[in-house]
């Protein structure tokens, strides 16, 4: 019995995420030139050498890997345990990740991951958190998730593990990109938190499954954290901390950056306040990220039949709904929204103002207002 046509390409696709030296630029040129991975592999060396970047031991090295036993030997191992592998180019892989300068070949899932947590935000900060760095983390993890924003972070000691217990706590998602493979869990003692998150959201990692951690790949996956999420939120971290180098990572890749002051006299306090001082949004509520993160490029579809816009949205109340919800994305006369609402005009009009300065509305000549 032949191999499933999916299973081909996931093997293939692991194949060549294998090679070293085959980063998501080449991976890229690759799959432009060749159209599939399949057809990458069984191209000979001559017609490899065309490409813009692959030299003679690349080229090599793609050739041999067409006899390479080993990603069939990692699949396997993935359908024992449960375990998903997206591939850049299939449609299950994450939107706002693909968007990023350099999103990672393929992942490795374990969990799953559902289509409100492209309404994702992270939540960083240093492994030797103070206690008010850990009330603050769980204090924004908790009511963004109550809002309905999927949490992210990196499975580390901590303001990431606060984030992500505060989460699961609030009946939230959120999601851990991890430093290692999704069945070395890192550092060991997040075993029990890691089945939690993997029940109540997911694990990810573009590291083979029992890919053991090292100094490099944390900064690595840094760029995965932000690269899922609409803005990162940085809690506590030194001058030197690797938070800030996911604050890098969120500006290169166009996120929101967000920070949260603290005692001066604490050197945990240092790296936030030099991101406020470049120019980050100082937060003080979970209100202040909603408010100031942007309108979304595609509309995410809610359990309950809305579709959000605008991440704004999540915090309203049940009469700023009815109201935005009465205002379509045409210009509308006022008389109209108020006939739609059922309620009175001074409410309607107090409401308008309140969704104006949200920015999810604006006020046009003639008496008109429209949605953003």
């Amino acid at each position: 019995m032949s191999a499933h046509p999916t299973d081909q390409r996931s093997a293939a696709s692991l194949r060549l995420a294998l090679i070293p030296g085959i980063g998501p630029q080449l991976w890229r040129q690759l799959l432009a030139h060749f159209h599939s991975p399949q057809a990458v592999l069984a191209a000979s060396q001559q017609e490899l050498r065309q490409i813009q970047g692959i030299g003679l031991h690349t080229s090599r090295a793609i050739v041999a890997a067409s006899r390479d036993q080993s990603a069939e030997a990692t699949l396997a191992l993935c359908q024992q345990h449960g375990i998903d592998v997206l591939i850049e180019t299939e449609t299950n892989y994450p939107q706002l990740l693909r968007e990023i300068p350099s999103p990672p070949n393929l992942l490795f899932l374990r969990g799953a991951l559902r289509p409100c947590d492209a309404l994702a935000i992270a939540i960083v900060g240093t492994r030797r958190v103070t206690n008010y760095g850990r009330r603050q983390a769980q204090r924004f993890a908790a009511e963004l998730s109550r809002a309905g924003l999927t949490i992210v972070s990196g499975l580390a000691r901590g303001v990431d593990a606060a984030a992500h217990q505060a989460a699961l706590d609030a009946g939230g998602r959120t999601i851990a990109v991890m430093g290692s493979g999704v069945l070395h869990i890192y550092p060991p003692e997040h075993r029990s938190l890691a089945r939690q998150i993997q029940d109540c959201g997911a694990l990810l990692s573009e590291f083979h499954p029992h890919h053991k951690p090292s100094r490099g790949t944390f900064p690595q996956r840094n760029r995965i954290i932000t690269g899922l999420s609409l803005g990162v939120i940085v809690v506590e971290a030194p001058a030197k901390s690797g938070a800030l180098i996911s604050a890098q990572h969120a500006l290169e890749q166009g996120r929101g950056v967000f920070a949260l002051p603290g005692p001066v006299d604490q050197k945990n306090s240092s790296g936030c306040h030099q991101l406020l001082r470049d120019g980050a949004t100082l937060v003080e509520s979970a209100r202040d990220v909603l408010d100031d993160l942007g309108p979304l490029c595609n509309e995410i579809p809610q359990s309950d039949g809305h579709v959000i816009r605008h991440p704004a949205e999540l915090g309203l109340n049940p009469q700023e709904l009815a109201v935005l919800n009465s205002i379509p994305t045409a210009p509308t006369h006022l008389d109209t929204v108020i006939a739609g609402c059922q309620l009175s005009p001074n409410q309607v009009l107090s409401t308008i103002s309140a969704l104006e300065i949200r920015q999810l509305v604006r006020r046009l000549p003639g008496q008109q207002v429209v949605r953003n």
